[in-house]
């Protein structure tokens, strides 16, 4: 092999390895002050804003809300609905990951369910940096976006976010435009019961749409309110002025005990759903009882008995 050749060879290397570098370098740079502008800009729009194709007579309807004016009922029903550990995982809970996949290969597997374990920070930086789908690079972004979020955002700005750019209807984005729509109120002063009905609606907003809600909409709501009832309208507080790690673990094994005191049954199922574009409602069930929109009851909804 020639002097040369050896050369042209090394040269190519470093032009590979230092193209490599800057990339990187770009990525990181990118995604970094992205998350930081983030932290004190609302996301002006997100993928699912843009792709999305509302059903004829449907009025795209998106609202922004701080989060202190966000009803605590709010918070606590997505907390009970679609993450039990939010005060206490760092983005991923693993735990809960662990329990999915055992599920999914013995009983999930028997009765054709699939049980997912996204948190409710995963679900926010898959929703405002991302777009659905299950690829491994998809997956990959999540997690990453997931840990910068937690740490530059903090739990406090995720579920302000969170609750801000979930899809709750069909063309609907944010807890506000739930409230007003379906409730005609605020999001600030959304009952337990209502609150309930809108994360019971989550893990597929077109499917069970509140606007036409199912027994099964129904009873998920009643069990949300049940298991907000045993977390505790203290529940944030509670993590917050936990300072040492023996106090947090105190109140990680109390949350634990509060919610493993239901039946298993008893727990809403929680669904792993891609949200994808909005096609036109489809019935739930026969007996579904149609509600027209702007015409829910504003306060009290009474959910069927629940054996």
């Amino acid at each position: 092999m020639s002097t040369k050749t050896t050369i042209e060879k090394k040269s190519l290397a470093r032009r590979i390895w230092r193209f490599c570098w800057k990339s990187a370098m770009w990525f990181f740079t990118i995604t970094i002050s992205w998350v930081i502008l983030y932290k004190w800009i609302d996301p002006p729009t997100t993928y699912l804003h843009l792709t999305c194709d509302c059903p004829e007579g449907t009025k795209f309807h998106k609202e922004w809300i701080d989060g202190e004016n966000i009803s605590l009922n709010m918070k606590l029903a997505v907390v009970a609905s679609e993450d039990n550990n939010f005060m206490k995982h760092g983005g991923i809970d693993w735990g809960a990951v662990e329990k999915a996949k055992k599920y999914n290969e013995t009983i999930g597997k028997k009765k054709g369910r699939t049980r997912g374990a996204s948190t409710i920070s995963q679900q926010t930086a898959k929703n405002v940096f991302l777009w659905p789908g299950r690829t491994y690079v998809r997956k990959g972004l999540e997690l990453y976006f997931t840990y910068l979020i937690e740490w530059i955002w903090g739990k406090d700005r995720v579920m302000e976010v969170y609750l801000n750019v979930i899809e709750t209807g069909p063309c609907k984005f944010g807890v506000q435009a739930a409230a007003k729509d379906f409730f005609r109120t605020d999001a600030s002063k959304l009952s337990k019961e209502e609150a309930a009905m809108i994360a019971g609606c989550l893990p597929n907003p077109v499917k069970y749409n509140i606007a036409k809600a199912s027994n099964y909409l129904r009873k998920r709501q009643g069990q949300i309110v049940r298991l907000m009832n045993l977390i505790g309208d203290n529940y944030f507080e509670r993590y917050k002025n936990a300072d040492s790690r023996e106090e947090k673990d105190q109140e990680d094994k109390k949350t634990k005990q509060l919610i493993e005191s239901l039946r298993e049954e008893d727990l809403p199922e929680k669904v792993e759903e891609e949200q994808t574009t909005i096609t036109q409602p489809e019935n739930i069930e026969e007996n579904n009882t149609p509600i027209e929109e702007n015409n829910y009851p504003s306060k009290e909804i009474k959910p069927d008995s629940i054996p």
